[in-house]
């Protein structure tokens, strides 16, 4: 039962919620009335290990009995080791921390506007944009969103952005132009809808921001850290961008964010630049490190990639027998979506109800988001309870 004091001492900037969450374990949870959910949200990709992993709790309980935070003024163990691991797996350059992919992608945008306000033309601080993207609420990643749900309200926001349809090269290619300092993109569009960014795509893009001397920025706040059956999701497109914003699964559940950037631009914040106060504290580097360590030990980037292709394939089927409820399946690996005919709303309520957790996405979408350590026998389980809600619709296949 939600405490009545919810409302009373929270804004209410969430609709009200559903359950109250207890406890979790593994990909379970249970609400304060002991009832049982299949947690396939992960905190909308966040706890990527699931809920309690023994591994991750025995490094972040470590951790805490030694030291939970210091300045950015000292060197932190932990923090270089998380910095050196992240340009392993993603390539020469070097990591900035901070708490959040908001954060991450704010860092990307000051990047940006640093790197054309120190360059040979002036002004050159127009960023380029897919449509349909999310980037954060804050007021910068908020100006690089163009969706009216999220900036109504709060304008007049930061100028110049330009937005251009995700995989349309051309309409790229025009928005490009000398005033551009920067193309930011998400591999896979998690809040608006699981739309991926084409391998093609992000390759031409790639050239064509190398030729300009355009920056080429990937956010990889949702899709990251093995989500997609690669570390970073636009690896599949075998590319290297300029900088990449990393946060959600990074941490496994503790608050954490990071940019990568290339050696090309990874000096250019110098002493007194940019900062943050918690951006990688010895405790969240702690948390992010044992996210690593069990990702690496437990081979979950092949699993998530493994796995995510029987759960695919498992949802194309409902896709095929359900034409008039479904339009398509998208994503890939564990980041997965069914696009639905009408507003997906009630059907999410009633897999709720029969102990499944998922989430909506792009209006239209049923977002899947289990941890990488999702057992087959658990998404079986999703689906059986998918399988009777489908039924209580009493739809037919066509």
């Amino acid at each position: 039962m939600i405490s009545l004091e919810h409302g009373k001492f929270l804004v209410g900037n969430y609709a009200p919620p559903a359950i109250e969450i207890a406890h979790g374990k593994g990909a379970k949870l249970w609400d304060s009335d002991g009832k049982e959910y299949l947690d396939f949200t992960s905190g909308i990709a966040v706890t990527n290990l699931g809920h309690g992993h023994p591994q991750w709790t025995e490094a972040v309980t470590k951790q805490v009995t030694q030291l939970v935070h210091c300045s950015n003024l000292f060197s932190i163990p932990e923090q270089v080791r998380l910095a050196k691991r992240l340009v392993e797996k993603i390539g020469p350059g070097k990591v900035l921390f901070c708490n959040s992919g908001a954060e991450a992608n704010e860092a990307l945008l000051k990047l940006a506007r640093y790197v054309g306000n120190k360059g040979s033309k002036p002004n050159r601080n127009k960023v380029v944009v897919a449509e349909n993207g999310f980037h954060g609420r804050t007021l910068g990643a908020l100006s690089a969103t163009q969706s009216p749900k999220y900036r109504n309200g709060f304008e007049p926001l930061l100028e110049p952005f330009t937005f251009a349809a995700l995989n349309d090269f051309d309409a790229f290619s025009q928005a490009i132009d000398d005033d551009t300092i920067a193309v930011l993109i998400e591999s896979i569009q998690g809040e608006g809808g699981i739309y991926e960014a084409e391998d093609t795509f992000l390759q031409k893009i790639s050239a064509l921001c190398s030729q300009k001397g355009v920056l080429l920025l990937l956010d990889e706040v949702q899709a990251g850290i093995g989500r997609t059956g690669h570390f970073l999701g636009y690896q599949k497109a075998e590319i290297t961008p300029n900088a990449v914003a990393m946060a959600k699964g990074l941490g496994g559940g503790f608050p954490i964010g990071a940019i990568w950037i290339d050696e090309s631009y990874c000096d250019t914040f110098g002493p007194g630049s940019h900062g943050t106060t918690f951006g990688g504290s010895p405790l969240a580097c702690s948390a992010a490190n044992a996210v690593l360590d069990v990702l690496e030990k437990e081979d979950l980037i092949h699993a998530a990639k493994k796995q995510g292709e029987y759960f695919k394939g498992q949802l194309e089927q409902r896709h095929k027998a359900f034409p008039s409820l479904f339009i398509e399946v998208r994503g890939r690996g564990l980041m997965l979506a069914l696009a639905c005919h009408q507003d997906p709303g009630p059907m999410i309520k009633e897999l709720r109800e029969l102990g499944l957790l998922v989430v909506g996405a792009g209006g239209n979408a049923i977002r899947f988001l289990p941890p990488l350590t999702v057992s087959k026998e658990e998404i079986n389980h999703a689906l059986a309870l998918f399988d009777q809600v489908l039924s209580s619709h009493h739809i037919s296949s066509d």
